[in-house]
């Protein structure tokens, strides 16, 4: 193998397209003696974000808050933040911003993994705002909700690179292709309509993308067996896909390893990122195998429906509050019969409106917040209605369970 093909296209100063990598929506405020690079303090914001840190309390896919042992979307994070960053180190690539996009890539998932994604579409698609789709959300989520306190003590948006808001937001790996590269072009990253639309605009972004399904794919295989989820016959059909690609077992350490090799000796830069043939169609048996034996199995039937009444119950007690002008004062009246949730609810809208918009007494809290004013027109109803999509799509499982109990106490 050759280390470091992609040394010279890398995004590093020197790189024609540099400028576009790093430039932010805003100038970021700067701190004296600050010896980190751009993207390494994009990857400290990601870390001090309290969207990273609900991660650990998110389904990756099985639900089991209980079991210390299950992956978490925290955990899943960890994992395609080490295979992509060791792959890019190998070829070359920018590594801060390869772990900076790792890092970010998740934040956009809703509780319950792709099943509380499914019920947030079918709320969306009642108002026409169509499908639900995390990358998208990532974006949004870096974008305008995530907050950070500055040295004046004001909270402001993320303000993230380029780079890395367009490596979170296109980083689909659900699309079987081999060979992937970079798109030539920058685009408003709001054009994005659907997952994969477009490629990563960095050869990092590729890296995190092709990282992301060699991640899950053996984890997720583990957590299956060890929640005896898999029949004795599924076993057996697993054992056989070992043997047909000559490998006594297939689990997270053993893909991570084969793929990671694999990328490192085929990829180059007039052939993309890319897997050897034998092990793209290997990585594509078992991906086929996890959605026909895990993703979609039925026994998944009885969650489903669990996820969607916890959702769907949270959405309709906070949406029946709207009123167009006096939705803010119904939301305080609520508030004496479900404190928690309306509490946090009203919390969480107040830091996206104008001031004069929240009541006086409260109006001090928030004159330091001078972020994104997204909820602008909270009387309209599609605003509201993203408003509290927002709130649920935060929501680590826990807490959406504990709002839930809240609902049906009464």
């Amino acid at each position: 193998m050759i280390e470091g093909k992609f040394k010279g296209i890398a995004s590093y100063p020197g790189n024609p397209n540099w400028d576009k990598h790093i430039e932010r929506q805003q100038e970021l405020y700067q701190r004296e003696n600050d010896i980190r690079t751009e993207y390494e303090r994009d990857y400290t914001r990601i870390l001090h974000s309290l969207a990273y840190r609900r991660l650990k309390h998110k389904t990756q896919v099985f639900f089991n808050i209980d079991n210390d042992h299950i992956c978490t979307r925290m955990e899943h994070v960890q994992h395609v933040e080490s295979v992509s960053s060791t792959i890019a180190s190998y070829l070359g690539l920018n590594t801060e911003l390869t772990r900076a996009i790792a890092m970010g890539h998740d934040l956009g998932h809703a509780p319950f993994g792709h099943e509380g994604e499914v019920e947030l579409t079918n709320i969306r698609k009642q108002f026409s705002l169509g499908k639900f789709w995390h990358e998208q959300n990532g974006l949004h989520m870096v974008d305008d909700i995530e907050l950070l306190e500055d040295n004046n003590y004001c909270s402001r948006n993320l303000n993230l690179t380029y780079a890395v808001r367009d490596g979170i937001i296109s980083h689909c790996g659900e699309v079987d292709e081999n060979g992937i590269f970079p798109r030539e072009e920058t685009i408003d990253l709001t054009d994005f309509k659907s997952p994969g639309q477009y490629q990563a605009y960095t050869w990092e972004g590729c890296v995190v993308k092709i990282a992301d399904k060699i991640a899950y794919l053996g984890r997720d295989i583990e957590d299956a067996i060890r929640m005896k989820f898999l029949s004795r016959k599924e076993l057996l059909k697993l054992a056989n896909i070992s043997k047909k690609y000559n490998e006594k077992v297939i689990n997270t350490t053993v893909i991570m390893h084969n793929f990671i090799i694999s990328i490192c000796e085929n990829s180059s830069p007039e052939c993309g990122i890319r897997l050897s043939e034998q092990h793209n169609k290997m990585l594509k048996e078992i991906k086929d195998f996890n959605y026909k034996y895990i993703y979609l199995n039925k026994r998944f039937e009885v969650y489903r429906n669990y996820t969607a009444l916890i959702i769907r119950s949270i959405f309709d007690v906070l949406f029946n509050a709207y009123s167009k002008e006096k939705t803010i004062e119904n939301l305080y009246k609520l508030k004496k019969t479900y404190p928690t949730i309306v509490g946090d609810f009203l919390n969480h809208i107040n830091q996206y409106i104008h001031l004069e918009m929240i009541r006086s007494k409260d109006q001090k809290r928030y004159t330091r917040h001078i972020n994104n004013k997204i909820y602008y027109d909270i009387g309209n109803e599609i605003v509201y209605v993203q408003a509290i999509i927002d709130f649920i799509s935060g929501m680590t499982d826990r807490y959406a369970i504990s709002a839930f109990n809240e609902l049906i106490k009464y």
